[in-house]
C-alpha cells in the first residue's frame, strides 16, 4: 500500500506526454479532488476550465511560448489543459484578506491545484503547473470575461514511458534549510 509521502515523491512536473486520451472518469476524479480542497471561509474561489479540443490546445500552447526560447514548448503535446481562473471570494474571505493584507484566494487556488495534481499522479497521469503564459490571449481563446484572471494552467496527460522508467531526481533544500523549530 502506498503512503501519502510516496505519492508526494511520485508527483513531478511532466513535460512530455504520449498521445493517449485521458479517460473522462480519471479527469472527473481529479476535478473532484480539487473541488474538495479547503479554502479560507469556504470561499472556493476557483474555476477549472477543461480544454481538450486540439485546436484550442495549439492556440493556448502558442500563448505559453517565450519568444526565442523553447520554454513551454511541451504544452502543445498535452492532451488536456486545465485553465484555472479566480472567482470572487465570499465576503468573509475578502474581508480577512483585506484585514490581514494577504491574498487568501491565491493560497486557496494553489491548494486546489495541488489536490488536482496529486490525484492525477495517483492515477498514473502527469501534470505540470504553468504560470508563464499570455493571459490576454488565453482569455480571448476561451472567451473568459475581462474581469476574470487566469492564474494558472495545468497540463494533463499520460507521461511518455521514459518519464516513468527514470523519474527525475528531486533537487530540494535540506530539512534544516527549509525549516526550524521555534523555541
Amino acid at each position: 500500500m502506498r503512503t501519502f509521502l510516496d505519492l508526494v515523491k511520485k508527483r513531478a512536473s511532466i513535460r512530455s506526454y504520449d498521445s493517449r486520451t485521458v479517460e473522462q472518469e480519471k479527469l472527473e476524479t481529479c476535478i473532484e479532488a480539487a473541488r474538495l480542497a479547503p479554502s479560507a471561509c469556504n470561499a472556493q474561489p476557483w474555476k477549472f476550465t477543461i480544454v481538450r479540443n486540439p485546436s484550442s490546445i495549439q492556440k493556448i500552447a502558442a500563448a505559453c511560448l517565450l519568444p526565442g526560447s523553447s520554454m513551454n514548448k511541451f504544452v502543445k503535446g498535452a492532451p488536456v489543459i486545465i485553465v484555472v481562473t479566480g472567482e470572487s471570494p465570499n465576503i468573509t474571505s475578502a474581508l480577512g484578506s483585506f484585514i490581514k493584507r494577504k491574498k487568501l484566494f491565491l493560497i486557496d487556488i494553489g491548494i486546489a491545484a495541488e489536490h488536482f495534481c496529486l490525484q492525477a499522479a495517483d492515477q498514473e497521469l502527469g501534470t505540470c503547473m504553468l504560470g508563464w503564459f499570455n493571459e490576454r490571449s488565453i482569455k480571448r481563446i476561451l472567451s473568459i470575461p475581462r474581469r476574470k484572471r487566469v492564474y494558472m494552467l495545468i497540463t494533463l496527460g499520460y507521461p511518455k514511458t521514459e518519464n516513468l522508467e527514470t523519474p527525475p531526481a528531486k533537487n530540494r533544500k535540506t530539512r534544516d534549510e527549509m525549516s526550524y523549530e521555534a523555541i
